[in-house]
């Protein structure tokens, strides 16, 4: 037997001896998880389908199923929160190719990073408006390409009443999971992103820590001040590398230690982690998912995409970055190793597959089907 298969065999017999144990959740967890299995928050909508932060991303994404769909918030130079991965815009929108903003390009540092092109804090909303989404990744996702120049940036205003109205229309509870960017940064610019953000979701009646609204940030002071502001619930965003932008002495590897961990939980509700920070190279659980919630924190990893080039290597079908993957198994994995809740750019993927009773097959099948090649599997048991 290669070392390949001899791998798969080895992590699916230890998911699968974990998967009984794995079945008693935190008290953390069953709070979060009861009644509705794992939580599924569409990041920047289903942006495996359409252009991300696009009106058209968060509705294909609640007809998907989504528990939560997830904006990602910068301001205008009028202060109107939008959504945009960045505040820099080359990359999602046409703005390069409007003659009238060329002399808006320009060179700026953003959290440490020296970054040149167009940003939102240069436009109002009404020039904004004028502007076009793009596909992010065009050469791997070249099928949603075919939707370039269809969509506006989308303000957090119009987000809110689309959720609202689909709420009216299927009669369930859709949350919402917005990003406050560059917070630090912004402050400098005169853009206070966590009151900003606050006094519009308590406007919309977003109030308490049952509303369905978690509101996220990689920097640590924006989250303190927001504790104090809202019981609406909390995350701490936790990378492999690096650390806050407002605290260059601390870093996220202090923040998923026992000690960090707790201190994290005087103010914040939960941590949203990187995959690899929950699963090592072999799909195994690396601890740091008990010791959340041993601190009272729910945990929450991001991001399972199905594309090649965003999967492990025991989870890619090819060597073609752009076809599909196992995705499927790295969210069973992500299951047993007991997270609360997964971002992922494809809800159609991930809801059905949560809804299967038979899950464990996935990775029996997994386990079986490589035993004697040689070579990557060209196709995956992808759950439609």
């Amino acid at each position: 037997m290669e070392s390949g298969a001899l791998l798969r065999q080895f992590l699916i017999i230890t998911m699968l001896c974990c998967a009984a144990l794995g079945a008693a959740f935190s008290p953390a967890m069953a709070q979060q998880n009861e009644g509705s299995g794992m939580l599924i928050i569409a990041h920047r909508g289903a942006s495996g389908d359409r252009p991300e932060h696009t009106l058209a991303a968060y509705d294909l994404a609640i007809d998907q199923g989504a528990d939560y769909i997830e904006p990602d918030l910068v301001p205008t130079r009028d202060g109107v929160l939008v959504a945009r991965h960045e505040n820099e815009i080359s990359g999602t929108t046409d703005v390069a190719d409007r003659i009238e903003f060329a002399d808006r390009r320009t060179t700026k540092v953003i959290d440490g990073e020296e970054l040149t092109g167009w940003f939102t804090e240069d436009f109002t909303l009404a020039e904004l408006r004028t502007l076009r989404a793009r596909e992010r990744l065009p050469d791997i996702r070249p099928q949603n390409t075919r939707f370039d120049g269809l969509y506006q940036v989308p303000t957090l205003a119009e987000i809110i009443q689309l959720v609202r109205a689909r709420e009216a229309e299927t009669g369930r509870d859709i949350g919402i999971y917005p990003e406050i960017k560059h917070p630090t940064y912004f402050i400098g610019e005169g853009h206070d992103l966590a009151a900003m953000l606050v006094e519009q979701l308590h406007a919309a009646g977003y109030e308490g820590e049952g509303a369905p609204v978690f509101i996220q940030s990689f920097d640590v002071e924006p989250l303190r001040r927001l504790d104090a502001m809202t019981d609406i619930r909390l995350v701490q965003l936790i990378s492999p590398e690096g650390g806050p932008a407002d605290d260059p002495e601390s870093s996220y590897a202090d923040m998923v230690t026992p000690e960090g961990l707790a201190e994290v939980a005087t103010y914040a509700d939960g941590v949203g982690v990187a995959i690899p920070l929950v699963l090592n190279a072999q799909g195994q659980s690396t601890g740091l998912i008990s010791a959340a919630h041993q601190a009272g924190l729910l945990v929450h990893a991001w991001t399972a995409r199905k594309e090649n080039a965003f999967l492990p290597d025991l989870l890619r079908s090819s060597e073609d970055d752009a076809a599909w993957g196992n995705m499927p198994v790295l969210l069973v994995l992500l299951e047993f190793a007991g997270v609360d809740g997964v971002f992922t750019d494809d809800p159609a993927i991930a809801v059905p597959l949560y809804q299967q009773e038979d899950r464990e097959n996935l990775l029996r099948a997994f386990a079986g089907a490589d035993r004697d090649r040689d070579e990557p599997r060209r196709s995956m048991p992808i759950i439609p």
